[in-house]
């Protein structure tokens, strides 16, 4: 019993420090392999393929295996970004698709909708008329132009209607300045007024208040994106976990 015993330990030490050497030109179609291409042959189902359409993708899968193999031998994927990303975008499918997230309980959905209401909020939104950007003087002659109901039929069709616009937008693309020159102004009155782009004529022709969203006409669409959000999070978790094992070198 001891020499069976110290046998199998020198067997498994040899093992582990000699491991048998992989096969590189060995090449394996097994059988989840040919049902996998029965499978995906045709996205109806309506029929299977015949003996020599399936060698057919067999045939090319093996050329693409052995391609792949002479490839990475020759150290082709080296440098090579597109290769590179393929390989890791397909490392990150096989990442995702081995994540299982539960349906999340109402206090959790309940818990992340309250974070996240704006998101399924209704914004305030405001319609109005807005010439192409000029100068002050320039603008403050146009102002004059349409009050007057002189302005010319460039400027007209030069004037855009900009409909339904979140207010919270406004700034971000016209500055903060215009946002609450334009919130100030009645409705229906021209005035002039300073973007990042330079200054315009422009007249508020609508306001509506924002609403907030209920869970309850949300709900669906919340837990779908929860789930989404629970599934990327997870696949980042998974990736740090590999990464825990690698050692990142950052030159200067």
């Amino acid at each position: 019993m001891h020499f069976a015993v110290l046998g199998g330990i020198i067997f498994g030490a040899d093992v582990l420090l000699h491991p048998p050497v992989k096969d590189e030109r060995t090449i394996t179609v097994t059988k989840a392999l040919r049902q996998s291409f029965i499978d995906n042959f045709d996205e109806d189902k309506a029929r299977v393929p015949s003996d020599a359409e399936l060698k057919k993708i067999v045939d090319s899968w093996v050329a693409s295996e052995i391609l792949y193999r002479e490839g990475k031998a020759l150290a082709v994927d080296r440098g090579d970004d597109m290769i590179r990303d393929r390989i890791a975008y397909k490392l990150q499918l096989l990442i995702f698709d081995q994540i299982s997230v539960p349906q999340p309980t109402q206090e959790q959905l309940h818990a992340w909708f309250a974070n996240n209401h704006d998101r399924f909020d209704e914004p305030e939104r405001v319609g109005f008329y807005l010439t192409p950007p000029t100068d002050e003087a320039t603008a403050r002659r146009q102002l004059e132009d349409i009050q007057t109901q002189h302005e010319s039929g460039d400027l007209q069709k030069q004037t855009r209607a900009v409909l339904a616009r979140p207010v919270a937008s406004l700034a971000p693309a016209f500055g903060a300045g215009f946002r609450d020159g334009l919130l100030a102004l009645p409705l229906g009155q021209w005035s002039v007024l300073q973007s990042n782009d330079g200054w315009h004529v422009v007249r508020l022709d609508s306001r509506r208040a924002g609403v907030p969203a209920s869970f309850a006409s949300v709900r669906d669409e919340a837990a779908r994106i929860w789930h989404t959000e629970e599934t990327r999070k997870r696949a980042w978790e998974a990736v740090n976990r590999l990464k825990a094992s690698y050692t990142v070198r950052y030159e200067q």
